[in-house]
């Protein structure tokens, strides 16, 4: 199993913004102040097509759909809440807490997928949706993924369930590591991967905002599996999307630790050092507006595709 991938999908934005459905439980998100819907949409889609550029000039294969014109869904740029995909062969699709994102899930993604990559088991995970009380778990934002020693790390929260989390470990063979962590209004954090990034040798964690009872726990769960771990400050986790970022690698097998430029600005020289000790390259990509608005960065927008294992 390896830990990272050199391909991707990304979601082109027809109709980005700010979501009040989601900011309920997404502390992240801020309204532009004095844009226009359309003006957002616009420098959101500048912003895209520039990290999709800048991930192509690295070495990345990307694959970018654009989302369905005039839709209703504003959150449509961060695909890897509604699915992930895994070299033991299986496309995992799952439930989402927001109504109105539960239509970025789109047939004709699936059957992409499917086609190119042969995945040959789908897991549906949506059915916690229709239950008398739903429940909710939104892929590698809720979970951060050890596929080399198969631990599932989730902080628990409304978007982030235990049930729907312990069908997935049943399903793909993995062990939940469960944790609490809160956000900047003391609220459970929302979703894992704006606290922690899994890399193949380190691990980035905002141990500062890990409820006091869990860090050791998750200290030395993620020591076991032999893990560096460079920890940010509840600053640059709440305001600076720090905890947002993912190591892929490019057609030269060389690593990337890819975040956004406010991320990037707001780590010490001593966290730069260790980063760049565990990695070829550090890319830092202006998304200012995205983060903003969304609530979510890099990581967020970025669905990894691995090739199933029997390819």
């Amino acid at each position: 199993m390896m830990q990272t991938t050199d391909t991707i999908l990304m979601i082109e934005p027809t109709s980005f913004g700010y979501n009040p459905d989601a900011a309920e439980t997404n502390k992240f998100q801020q309204q532009a102040e004095g844009l226009t819907p359309a003006e957002v949409q616009n420098r959101a889609l500048q912003e895209f097509r520039k990290m999709v550029q800048h991930l192509i000039e690295a070495g990345v294969e990307v694959n970018v759909i654009r989302d369905v014109e005039n839709s209703r869904t504003p959150d449509s740029i961060f695909p890897n809440n509604w699915f992930s995909t895994h070299q033991s062969g299986e496309l995992v699709t799952y439930p989402m807490a927001p109504a109105n994102r539960r239509q970025e899930r789109r047939q004709d993604i699936t059957d992409f997928l499917k086609e190119n990559y042969s995945y040959k088991e789908h897991v549906h995970l949506e059915h916690f949706e229709n239950l008398p009380e739903p429940k909710f778990l939104e892929g590698t934002g809720s979970m951060i993924l050890d596929r080399v020693n198969k631990i599932a790390y989730a902080a628990l929260s409304p978007r982030t369930e235990l049930e729907p989390l312990q069908e997935f470990c049943n399903k793909l063979n993995y062990r939940p590591v469960t944790f609490r962590a809160y956000g900047p209004t003391n609220e459970l954090i929302y979703h894992t991967n704006v606290m922690m990034c899994l890399g193949e040798s380190f691990a980035i964690v905002g141990m500062d905002v890990v409820d006091a009872q869990d860090k050791e726990k998750l200290r030395q769960q993620l020591e076991s599996t032999g893990k560096e771990i460079i920890e940010l400050t509840a600053t640059q986790t709440h305001y600076h999307f720090a905890g947002n970022m993912l190591q892929l690698r490019n057609k030269q097998n060389e690593t990337l630790l890819v975040m956004s430029e406010a991320a990037f600005r707001s780590l010490t020289d001593e966290q730069l050092t260790k980063l760049k000790r565990q990695n070829n390259y550090l890319l830092h990509l202006p998304i200012h507006l995205i983060e903003q608005c969304g609530g979510g960065s890099v990581r967020c927008m970025i669905a990894e595709l691995f090739r199933p294992e029997h390819l």
